[in-house]
C-alpha cells in the first residue's frame, strides 16, 4: 500500500504526468456540467427542440482544487436561474450554518413543527450541546473574520437595505432588523461590505453601523442608495458626507397609493416620463411639469413629488451607462430574498447570533460568488470619470 502510494506522488511530481491527470479531471469535469446544463435546458447546444425549457448564457471562471493540484473550470451560466456544479458542493457553508442555526433552536427547546420536521428529515434527534457549539464555533470564525475584514479602496457607490427576522428574546418573540451594506468599488467590482443586527431602524442604530464601515476603511463613497427612512438619511449626512439616492421603486409606491385604482396606470407613466429623460437638468424640467399638472387634481401627490424631486432624481447626476443600477435598491432585493427564504426555514431564530451566524455564510458565499465572476459589475471606462472626481477632491478634502 505504501508502495502504492509512493508510485502515486512520483506519477504526480513529473510535470507532464500531473498536467495530463489535471487535463484528464478538467475534461471530465466539463463533461459532467455539460451533461448537467443540458439535462437542465432540455437540450443539447445549438440544437432546435421543443422540449428545451432554458438556453446557456456563457460562462464564469472558477479554479478547482485537487489532489493533482488546480483544475481551471469554466462553469456554464443559464439565462434564467443559476447553475452549480453538483461536485463543487454548492454554499457548503451556508448550508452548515442552516444546520446549525436548526440544531441550536431544537436544543434551546423552540420545537416550532417546522424545525421539529426539519430535525427528523436531517437525522438530527441525537444532537449534543457539545457537537452543536464545535459546530457553530467553526462558522461564527469565519463569519465574524469576514465581516470585520479591512474595506480597501474607495466606493463610489453603497447600497443599503434592511429586512425583519424574529427572534426569541428572554422569552419573548421579537422582530430584529438585519442591515446589509453592499458597495461597488473604482474597479467596478460589488462586494458585501458589511451586515449587523438591532431592535430598530433609528438614527443612533445607523450613525454605529456606518462608522464601523468607516473605521474599517470604507471612503471615497459619491452616492448612498436606500429607501425614504429618515433615521438613515440623517446617518449618511453625519457620516458620509455623500449624495442621498431615494430607491426609486420605493418612491413610486408612495405615489401610486395617492392615486385611485383605476389612476395608478395612468400616474406610473406620467412620473415615469421624467425618468426617460436623458440628462439631470431634462429631467427636473419634466418632474416639475407633472407635479404642476397633478397639483390641482391631487394635490397630496404633488406635494410629494415636490419634496422628493432632489433625492428620486439624485442618480441623473451620474454616468448614464450605471442610472439603471443606481436608481433603487433592486441590486440588493436579490440578496434581501435569499436572506427570507433561508430564515423563513428557521421561522423563529434562538438568539441574535444565530441570525449573524446564518446571514453572515449567506452573505460571504454572495461575495465569494460575485468575487470569481469574469464580467465586472460596472466596467472600466464607466466608472473612470467617478475615479478622477474622487482624485480631485481627495486633496482638497486633506487641505
Amino acid at each position: 500500500m505504501t508502495d502504492d502510494k509512493t508510485a502515486l506522488r512520483e506519477l504526480l511530481e513529473k510535470g507532464s504526468d500531473a498536467t495530463f491527470l489535471r487535463e484528464m479531471i478538467g475534461f471530465a469535469a466539463e463533461r459532467l456540467m455539460a451533461l448537467e446544463t443540458e439535462t437542465l435546458c432540455g437540450a443539447a447546444p445549438g440544437e432546435r427542440s421543443a422540449g428545451r425549457t432554458n438556453q446557456r448564457n456563457g460562462y464564469r471562471d472558477r479554479d478547482w482544487q485537487t489532489r493533482a493540484g488546480t483544475v481551471e473550470l469554466r462553469i456554464p451560466k443559464l439565462r434564467r436561474g443559476s447553475y452549480f456544479p453538483g461536485f463543487l458542493e454548492p454554499r457548503r457553508m451556508a448550508e452548515k450554518a442552516l444546520t446549525a442555526v436548526i440544531q441550536e433552536a431544537y436544543i434551546q427547546g423552540i420545537s416550532t413543527r417546522s424545525v421539529d420536521d426539519l430535525v427528523k428529515a436531517l437525522g438530527m434527534e441525537g444532537i449534543s450541546k457539545s457537537q452543536v457549539s464545535r459546530l457553530c464555533g467553526e462558522i461564527d470564525e469565519r463569519v465574524h473574520a469576514f465581516l470585520t475584514r479591512p474595506i480597501e479602496g474607495d466606493w463610489p457607490y453603497v447600497w443599503l437595505d434592511a429586512t425583519y427576522v424574529k427572534v426569541r428574546r428572554n422569552h419573548q418573540i421579537v422582530s430584529v432588523a438585519v442591515i446589509v451594506a453592499v458597495g461597488v468599488n473604482t474597479d467596478g467590482r460589488r462586494e458585501v461590505l458589511g451586515m449587523t443586527t438591532g431592535c430598530s431602524e433609528a438614527e443612533p442604530f445607523w450613525v454605529e453601523f456606518l462608522r464601523s464601515l468607516a473605521r474599517r476603511g470604507l471612503r471615497g463613497t459619491k452616492l448612498v442608495i436606500s429607501d425614504a427612512h429618515e433615521g438613515l438619511k440623517a446617518a449618511i449626512t453625519k457620516v458620509l458626507s455623500a449624495t442621498w439616492q431615494r430607491c426609486r421603486v420605493h418612491f413610486m409606491r408612495n405615489a401610486l397609493a395617492y392615486a385611485g385604482k383605476t389612476q395608478r396606470r395612468i400616474v406610473s407613466a406620467w412620473i415615469g416620463t421624467a425618468f426617460a429623460q436623458d440628462d439631470a437638468a431634462a429631467a427636473r424640467k419634466q418632474w416639475r411639469d407633472v407635479a404642476d399638472q397633478a397639483r390641482p387634481r391631487v394635490p397630496r401627490l404633488a406635494a410629494l413629488m415636490d419634496d422628493a424631486e432632489a433625492d428620486v432624481l439624485a442618480y441623473m447626476g451620474f454616468p448614464a451607462q450605471h442610472r439603471a443600477k443606481i436608481h433603487s435598491t433592486n441590486p440588493i432585493e436579490r440578496l434581501n430574498g435569499e436572506i427570507k427564504r433561508r430564515s423563513d426555514v428557521i421561522g423563529i431564530f434562538p438568539n441574535e447570533d444565530a441570525v449573524t451566524r446564518l446571514i453572515g455564510a449567506l452573505l460571504l458565499e454572495q461575495n465569494d460568488e460575485w468575487a470569481v465572476q469574469r464580467a465586472r459589475y460596472m466596467t472600466l471606462e464607466t466608472i473612470a470619470p467617478l475615479i478622477d472626481d474622487l482624485a480631485v477632491s481627495l486633496p482638497s478634502l486633506a487641505a
